[in-house]
């Protein structure tokens, strides 16, 4: 433990960067092109009724991300303030009640989704084939809730240590397992070729989930398994700091929900077509994003248990930059050549023509999206879930929902689309406010610096 602290704690600012969120980006790119790669594969080897289909049931699956964040980012914000402070005791109790906490959850997840996945999905506005693929591809994939939940998670906590490299090979293998299951099961499974997508999705992650079992069990010097059980002690600050975490994932469900009801509603299945092949583009560009937040989040954490502020500050800073630099790699690209993007996904070019306006409107302000969450992020890290929960209530609810409602109403189906850019540009204004009160909070603080230069 010593020597990972030390690093977080006297590493320059630049160089941790580069050196933990090389790895946590290419581990979330990777862990995005399972949901990303389904929706290739079912588009370009069944139809494109079955890649809208994978996408309205993208949504319906964040109930699971939701749960691996709320236990997985609590687990490890606690963690890295427990490596700061050389907490020994909350150290050695954080696996078991991750494990505890996932088992529990998941189960829950897992029969409530699998019995109503159809009403689920009818509440998107999908009807007819796409509901129907929907509902055969859901139900698998809720099988494997307990799977994913304990990787995922389990895979924060080895972030939260620092360990970008190991957590990035472990979903890494994860994810080449599926791409390579994808085709072949979907050509195995013949006219079901949808459930040979959902099989291959399983099989992946119940394979991921024993390689990180293993890890812990066998090889993790730092966090071990011990007793498996809710620890009480830290259940309410683990809560209070993944709860926004978890937010941001469930509260998708709604306002993805609501996308494809107002697509469906405003133009018809085309435009609920055009959605899900946006909204995959988006998440995909997202990921790195928040790779980069897992890198963000073990050098904040650890530093500000240490008390060391004005580098809590610096390091900050330096990933919004580093954030912002890297959305624009993914938004000049695509915004270039929306033609070829939403082509990935859908064979029908016609269809795709229709909807690069549409597009282009909605990923239009995303380069603000690096900064964003950055700051969310910060918070989290610190253990301000309040700050964290207002920032996602109100970019996914309090904002959204009143906008996506009223804008199509004022001007049709392009209010639909322009409603993620209006939300996301009033959101990150705020952000920076919160961040720039923050700052000042920290900087009252009288805590000695000379010990970690910044």
């Amino acid at each position: 433990m010593t020597d990972a602290r030390e690093e977080l704690l006297k590493e320059s600012p630049i160089k941790l960067m580069l050196k933990l969120c090389t790895p946590a980006i290419i581990g979330m790119v990777v862990i995005g092109l399972y949901s990303f790669m389904d929706g290739v594969f079912a588009g370009q080897l069944i139809g494109e009724n079955a890649m809208g289909a994978i996408s309205v049931a993208y949504p319906f699956t964040l109930f699971n991300n939701g749960i691996a964040t709320l236990i997985g980012i609590g687990s490890a914000s606690l963690l890295s303030r427990a490596i700061g402070k050389k907490n020994q005791e909350v150290i050695d109790k954080i696996m078991g009640n991750l494990i505890a906490s996932v088992l529990l959850f998941s189960t829950i997840v897992m029969i409530v989704g699998m019995v109503f996945t159809r009403p689920l999905l009818q509440i998107s506005g999908a009807q007819g084939e796409i509901l129907e693929l929907g509902v055969r591809y859901l139900r698998i994939v809720y099988i494997g809730s307990i799977f994913v939940n304990f990787a995922q998670s389990a895979n924060m906590i080895m972030r939260g240590e620092g360990l970008m490299k190991k957590a990035m090979t472990i979903m890494g293998l994860g994810a080449i397992l599926n791409i390579i299951l994808d085709p072949i099961l979907i050509k195995a499974f013949g006219t079901r070729g949808i459930e040979g997508a959902a099989v291959a999705t399983v099989i992946s992650q119940f394979v991921q989930a024993v390689i990180t079992l293993n890890y812990f069990l066998k090889r993790s010097k730092v966090v071990k398994i011990n007793k498996i059980k809710m620890e009480k002690s830290l259940q309410s600050e683990i809560f209070s700091v993944g709860v926004s975490a978890m937010l941001m994932q469930v509260l998708a469900i709604i306002q993805q929900t609501l996308l494809y009801r107002m697509a469906f509603k405003y133009g018809g299945d085309g435009q609920a077509i055009l959605m899900g092949a946006s909204l995959k583009l988006q998440a995909f560009s997202f990921i790195p994003l928040w790779g980069m937040s897992q890198g963000l989040q073990p050098v904040v954490g650890t530093n500000y248990g240490a008390e060391n502020y004005e580098r809590v500050k610096k390091i900050t800073n330096m990933f919004i930059l580093g954030a912002t630099l890297l959305s624009l790699v993914f938004w000049i690209p695509i915004e270039l050549l929306p033609k070829q993007a939403l082509g990935l996904f859908i064979p029908n070019e016609d269809l795709v023509v229709s909807g690069v306006r549409n597009f282009r409107i909605s990923y239009g302000l995303f380069p603000l999206a690096g900064a964003m969450i950055m700051m969310i992020t910060f918070f989290q890290s610190i253990g301000n879930g309040k700050n964290a929960g207002k920032l996602v209530f109100l970019r996914q609810i309090i904002l959204f929902v009143p906008a996506i409602l009223l804008m199509p109403k004022v001007i049709g189906i392009s209010g639909v689309w322009f409603t993620m850019p209006v939300v996301d540009g009033i959101v990150t204004i705020l952000a920076f406010a919160f961040l720039l009160k923050e700052y000042r909070k920290l900087t009252s603080k009288k805590v000695e610096n000379k010990y970690y230069p910044i």
